[in-house]
Order: C-alpha cells, then structure tokens, then sequence
C-alpha cells in the first residue's frame, strides 16, 4: 500500500517543506515555471550530491522525478528550497512508491499530453554568459546567440510544450560534439539547456557585428532581429539620424526608447534606486525615468521631461555597444513596424515590409514562434507598474485568491491583450496592440488560441466589453458559440477595477476610481471619469466627472482644441473661440453649433479634460499619439498647487469648471497652469472619494484606467488619501490602460459564472456581444482611450 501527501506549505520565502514519514522511493511531481529554467539538471545535481538513483523527466504538469536512497526527505528538502534562478515552483506532491533497486540517476525523455504546466519568460543573457562572449579562450567567444539554462530565449521561441529542444524553433540545429557534450556533462550549467548551441553549430547572423556598428555610427537606420521580433535602431545621439527615423516610420513624435550599457545610463538618465533595480531584472524592460546629463537628440523624446531607457538582453546587443564603444553609447531601439501594425518577426517579412524604413536589415536563422515586444515599466508611488507587460514577463500568471471556473477575458480594442485563469492563476498574453489593422486581429485571435492550447483549459465562460461593435466583443460570441459558454458584457471602468481587485486580492466592499480616455457606459454613453462602489461580483456608479461636450466624437482625442472649445462652452464663454485658437478656421462654426441646445454627445472622461487643460493653455491643439496633451502637460509640473475653489462636488458630479476658467487667464504661463490643473485635480478627487466612501467608511480605494500612468496624479491622490486614513490600490501586475482590461474581465466573468442566473448582478449579464444591450445603444463612434504614457509603448 502506497503512503502519499501533498506538500504545497507556502511562506513569504516560497514551499517550505513539511516533515514525512521517511519512505524508501519517492515520486515527485513538481508544478510551477519548471520547464525550461535547468530544473532537471539542478534535480540531477541535487540527486548526486544525496546519493540517490532514479530519474527526473518533463511531463505535461511539470517535472515529474522518482528518488530512490537513505537520504530522499533531505533531498525534498533541498528541492523545496534550493531552486534554479529562473524557475518558480508552486508546488511539490510527494508520494511513495516501491523500491526499484535502480542503480542511477538519470533524465529521460519528456512526457506529452494535454498541457497543465506553463512556459517560462525569456531572460536576458546572465553574466556568466556575456564572460563568455567576450573571453577570447571560450568556445562562445563573440557568438551572438550563446545562452544556458539560466538565461535566453524560452517562451519566443517554443511551439508547443513541453519545452524540449524539438518543440522549439532551436530544432533545425543539431548541436555538434562539443555542445552535445556540455548537454550531457551534470557538473556544466548548459546541462540539458535546450538552447544551446555555438558558432559551429548553432544560428548566425547575417552581418558582421563590426559591419552593423560602423553603419550605426555613419548614421544609418538599422534593423537588428532579437528575441521577440526585429528592433529599428540609430544613434540616439545624432539628431539627423532620429529625425529621418521618424519621417520613415511615419511617428511625428512618440518617443522612442533608448538602448544603453549599464556606465551610459546614468549619462542619458538620472535613475532612482528602484528604476535603476527594474533596470538590472532578467526581463531587461524599458524603464521611464527622468533625463540625465547628457543630451539625447531632441527627436528622441520631444516635449517630455522622461525617457525610456532599457539595458541589453540579448548577446547580440551586448556585441554592438561593445563595437560601438565609449561610455556615452545610447541605441534608439524601437519597435520594427508601421504604426498599428504587428511586430515584425519573419526574415522575409522585414526584407520586405521594413526595407523603406531601414538601411540595413539584420536577420538570423533562429526562428521566432511567438512575437513578444519589450515590457515598459515605471516607478509610480514607490513601487513598479507596467506600461506595457510582455518580454521577460509574459507568461508568467497573477495568483488569484482563490480558484474558480475557467475564463477567458477578451480585452478591448486599444492595447489589447486576452486573459485565461486557470485554478487560482491568470494567465495575462503579451501586449498584442491595437485591434484597428486586419493583421493585428488576426495576431490577437491566433495568440488566444495559442494561450488555450498552451494551458489545456475547457472554458466556462468569457467577459468582453459592453461595447458590441469591438474586435475583440465579436470575436468573444464566435468563441463562446464554438465552446458552448455563456459571455458576460463587463463594463469598461468596472473591467478596468475589477483587475485591481483581482491582482491584489482584494475582499469586502470599496470605492473604486476609474479615469481614462472613453469606454461605454451602461446608458451607451461616453464614460471616463468614474466613482464607483464595488462588492464582490456587484458594482454601483455613486459619481462621475462633470460632463462636457464631444465636438466630432473620435476626432477630439486626435484634436485637443475641440475639447478646449467644448470647455469654453460650459464656461457659457463660446465667443471665445475664435480668438483662443485663430489658427483654426473651424473652432468658431463649431463654438456656435455646439452652443445651440440639441442635446449633443457628452463625455465623463478625465483624458478629455487633460487636452482641455492642454488646449486652453495653448500647449497642444493637435496631438500625433494617444496622450501626446496630457504627457506634456504633466511634464511642465514641478510643484502641483491647488486653486482655490476650483472645483465643485454636487450630488456625486465633481465638476471641474472652475478651474478651467482660470486657466486661460494665466497670463501664457503653461507651467503655473500645469501645476494648478494638477494640484486641484488631486483635492477634487480626494474630496470626492472620501464623501462617498464616508457614510458607510469604507476605507479601501481601487484605482484603475490610464490616467493613473500619470505619476503626479497618481502619487498625490495616493499620498492624500493615505493622509485621511484610506489605502489605496494601484495595479502592479498588469497596467493601468486598456492592457489589464482583460484581466478584469477574466475576473467577472468567473465571478458571474460562479452564480446562479438570478443572483447575477445586472450590470455583467450574460449579452448576445453580437447586439447592443437594451438601453445601450452603441456610442457614434469607435471607442478611443487617452491612456496616459501609452506612448511609452515604444512600438
């Protein structure tokens, strides 16, 4: 009769193993990010180092090993304390099984099957490895590709698990006699890293790395291929150089993200303490922090006080700021595509769709399965947020508080991404972008499969956005109708709330804060600046911001100085118009149009009234990228002050009109006005929050939507929320923006699923996505949000 128990103890420092009766075999299944991090080979050593046979294997729900000796409770001990660096064990089921007699101890072929592990990030290279490519006795001297179990490509370049060598795009190289030797050699940290390979035997680039340097310090425009796609690259110190990138991508002024080593960046960038630790994670993402020193070339950033700065990740990286020499190298490295289009990933795919836009185009032969943009990350009240998660990050899953059914969250249309849970995980997609080209479509519906199939999950249910006219909202009913499921519709702001929720694990009844750019309210109208209560799978509209005309719908996100016209129409000051913005032969026909009654579109959202602000302080009457307006007007501030009086609460609407009022009148002091606007939009919102959450003291505050990628809102909502007794909650593991919509929805629905059909909340009903709801009639125009610091998406 077989003895069994189930290990899975958490502390703050992970398993902690429990004592057990000692058997004579034991049978491990270990779960977690195990496959592709050196697991079997650390599971090899640690069996050596106890003296024990058996053997170690991948299956579909891990690693699965068998120990066989006197000293198998030391080794579980061991195993659930000693871990590789990448790796990320969730738990440990220990069972005893009969004595073998096995003599050895050795890893054997992987398992297949349904999937119910997971696949591992990639992982930029380890010092161990850059020793290697710049020690002229190693065999991976100056090899663009050379990796170990502790670092590289991992989930770019895997088709399908487990993560074995065939199932990856590393299958068209056989390794030659000295890597298959370090594959096989237990005391060598390539021991069974399936990426292994060298100069004899392995991928190359198509160019010299001294070739590409000397073109990129001619000033030409050169697109390298890395792990999750292709990077377009320049000096970031020659001014021509950026310029001429931005005409030919056609990106007027979003800044671009810069490459460094790690002496330029204090150069380029004045990190703090915690930016410069984001820097330095294994993800390498981009990381927004404030200017240094040394002057970047005015494209690289225009009308912003910040700059996007990540460190190498991949060898080749490493090789070219090498060549390139001196300790003020600093790379433009953006994104290779058009603008909405997906990630290029394909050799031949660039040669033709980048060969307009770079001079030199550098490929490999390695394969890319799985196309992954860098993360974007920042430091907001004392602690990381994403701008945009992906490389380095994706696929590991947020823990939830509890399990549920299996949901699929389908996101929105800006900044897309899908979400799976699966038992007390969600598994949040890379950032896909947005869903307004047939080629990004079709990226994100092959990325959801893709995400299904990996995880090997029979959905329950699915939530999508209000809206029904989405991508992602039609794409929602064809899946549901092929799975048999129930869709439940979850409105934007609650969405954008409920991922707080979800991440943080939060419980009882709170107030939630949701500013962004637009998203449909349960009454089809244009909602953006949101007070809510929330309760579990239940949420109520206490308030919103006071409302303001929509002149042109869709085109006042594009062209701040309709909105600047729509504030001097609810300051009753129309006539002013045509003096405030003469450039523009339309803003007076649209003042005196607007100003008729008609009952035109309104809008609640907190973006709009930043280009407002923006438009009526003469900063920006049109803006190239989402957030343009409102980017540059938070960079003016250095000290936020608060206007007296300028702000009003009444009946839940905080009504912001005041403050307009003033802000033309500022005698063309754009900073004095920045600071103002964001000062008393701090008061305003701290007021508001705290008279709704009075009467029944809630004290717990969600915050959610892409203004709050807005640091200085942000930090001093926060700090003065905190200052009357309340805890606010920021997202951490997913962004602000559109981003982390599906996380929410993933997260509603499965509450909703978990319900019976009479106790579900009105507000996320099951909907026919292909059919507005009753009363909800679709707003005019598609949906645009003003995430803040999208712009930092560096695609």
């Amino acid at each position: 009769m077989m003895q069994a128990f189930v290990m899975e103890t958490r502390t703050d420092s992970g398993l902690a193993a429990t004592a057990c009766v000692k058997p004579t075999r034991l049978r491990v299944q270990v779960s977690g990010a195990v496959q592709g991090v050196g697991f079997r080979p650390f599971v090899h050593r640690l069996a050596t180092r106890y003296k024990l046979a058996g053997f170690v294997l991948n299956d579909c729900d891990g690693v699965l090993l068998e120990v066989e000796g006197r000293d198998v409770d030391d080794f579980v001990e061991a195993l659930a304390h000693e871990q590789p660096p990448l790796a990320r064990v969730d738990g440990l089921k220990v069972t005893a099984v009969p004595f073998q007699g096995s003599r050895d101890f050795e890893i054997r072929e992987s398992h297949t099957g349904a999937p119910r592990t997971r696949m591992v990030p990639d992982a930029a290279t380890c010092d161990a490895c850059i020793k290697d490519l710049f020690d002229p006795t190693s065999r991976f001297y100056l090899y663009p590709f050379v990796t170990c179990t502790h670092c590289g490509p991992r989930f770019t370049i895997t088709r399908r698990l487990p993560y074995d060598r065939p199932q990856t795009t590393m299958s068209a190289f056989a390794p030659c006699g000295a890597c298959a030797q370090d594959y096989r050699d237990p005391s060598n940290r390539r021991f069974h890293a399936e990426a292994i390979a060298c100069g004899v035997c392995g991928p190359r680039l198509s160019h010299p790395i001294d070739g590409i340097a000397d073109a990129l310090k001619d000033g030409r425009i050169v697109a390298v291929k890395g792990i999750g796609g292709f990077h377009l690259m320049c000096d970031a110190h020659n001014e021509t150089a950026v310029a001429e990138l931005r005409r030919r991508k056609r990106r007027e002024s979003k800044p671009f993200a810069v490459m460094a080593d790690g002496a330029s960046v204090d150069l380029i960038a004045a990190p703090t303490v915690a930016e410069r630790t984001l820097l330095h994670l294994s993800a390498r993402p981009v990381v927004v922090m404030r200017r240094g020193p040394v002057l970047l070339a005015p494209s690289v950033a225009p009308g912003l006080d910040r700059i996007g700065v990540m460190l190498a990740h991949a060898p080749v990286h490493h090789l070219l700021l090498r060549a390139l020499g001196g300790d003020q190298t600093a790379l433009v490295a953006t994104s290779a595509n058009f603008g909405g289009e997906p990630l290029v990933i394909d050799d031949g795919e660039a040669c033709h769709r980048l060969a307009g836009i770079a001079d030199l185009i550098v490929t490999h032969d390695r394969g890319i399965a799985v196309r992954a943009d860098d993360s974007v990350m920042a430091c907001i009240d004392h602690a990381p947020v994403y701008l945009r998660r992906a490389r380095g990050f994706v696929p590991e899953p947020i823990e939830l508080r509890e399990d549920g059914p299996s949901t699929l969250g389908v996101g929105g249309l800006l900044k897309a991404t899908v979400t799976v849970t699966r038992g007390r995980e969600a598994f949040v997609s890379q950032h896909i972008g947005d869903l307004d080209t047939a080629a990004t479509i079709r990226l994100y519906e092959e990325t959801t499969r893709r995400l299904l199939e990996n995880l090997g999950v029979a959905l329950e249910a699915i939530g999508c956005d209000l809206h029904p006219d989405l991508p992602s909202t039609r794409f929602s009913a064809h899946l549901a109708d092929a799975a048999g499921v129930p869709v439940f519709a979850v409105q934007h702001h609650a969405a954008h709330l409920d991922a707080v929720v979800a991440e943080q694990q939060l419980r009882g009844p709170m107030i939630g804060v949701a500013l962004d750019g637009h998203g449909q309210g349960d009454d089809g109208g244009a909602w953006g600046g949101e007070l809510m209560r929330l309760d579990g799978s239940k949420w109520r509209r206490l308030g919103h911001l006071a409302p303001l005309d929509l002149p042109g719908g869709d085109r006042a996100a594009l062209e701040p100085w309709r909105m600047g016209v729509a504030a001097l129409i609810a300051l009753g000051r129309a006539g002013e118009a045509a003096g405030r913005f003469p450039e523009i032969e339309l803003a007076d026909t649209l003042a005196r149009a607007w100003s008729r009654p008609g009952g035109g579109t309104t809008t609640t959202s907190m973006g709009r009234l930043f280009d407002a602000a923006s438009a009526l302080l003469g900063l920006r009457t049109h803006q190239s990228y989402e957030g343009q307006a409102a980017m540059e007007l938070e960079a003016l501030v250095r000290v936020p002050r608060c206007l007296f009086g300028g702000y009003r609460i009444d009946a839940g609407v905080l009504d912001f009109r005041p403050l307009l009022a003033a802000l033309p009148d500022l005698n063309g002091d754009p900073c004095l006005g920045a600071e103002l606007f964001h000062g008393t939009l701090v008061e305003g919102l701290t007021a508001w929050v705290v008279e709704a959450a009075s009467p029944d003291g809630l004290t717990q505050v969600a915050f959610g939507g892409g203004c709050f990628m807005n640091r200085v809102l942000t930090e001093g909502l926060a700090a003065a929320l905190r200052a009357r007794g309340m805890t606010p909650w920021l997202p951490r593991a997913v962004p602000a923006n559109d981003g982390g919509l599906s996380l929410g929805q993933a997260y509603a629905a499965r509450r909703s699923a978990s319900l019976p059909h009479s106790q579900t909340a009105s507000n996320r009903m099951p909907m026919d996505p292909g059919r507005s709801r009753p009363g909800s009639e679709a707003h005019p125009d598609t949906p645009t949000s003003n995430d803040m610091h999208g712009a930092f998406d560096h695609g």
